[in-house]
């Protein structure tokens, strides 16, 4: 795992502990070589952008009972994949985020000022 530090630099907080997200499944958006899909930016689902997740070929709000996934629901906040973050702001659907629950990986893939346009927590 790489040093579990934020987007602005501080330590990273957790993202959800209900419902457990996380690449690891630890409530933190931490990421590491092991994490093809970078799970690392914390973001507040709403309805709409779960309708566009899913109509983008992500559905995060369907359960799969199969891993023990109940699905996300509007009002929770989720560890999304980081191309998943980086294609919704391309596309004018990125959702808001928590920036002190994101990791410091998706400077990688968004500059810090479109992180923080996007920033619940600011």
């Amino acid at each position: 795992m790489f040093e579990p530090i934020n987007a602005l630099g501080g330590p990273l907080e957790p993202c959800s502990l209900d419902p457990l997200t996380g690449f690891y499944r630890d409530g933190s958006c931490q990421t590491g070589p092991d994490n093809p899909g970078v799970h690392a930016v914390c973001i507040y689902a709403t309805k709409e952008f779960l309708a566009y997740s899913k109509a983008v070929g992500n559905d995060l709000s369907t359960p799969m009972p199969q891993y023990n996934f109940a699905g996300v629901k509007a009002g929770e906040s989720w560890c999304l994949s980081g191309p998943r973050f980086a294609q919704a702001v391309e596309d004018g659907n990125a959702p808001h985020i928590f920036i002190h629950s994101t990791h410091k990986a998706m400077l990688q893939l968004v500059d810090l000022e479109t992180l923080k346009k996007y920033a619940l927590d600011l």
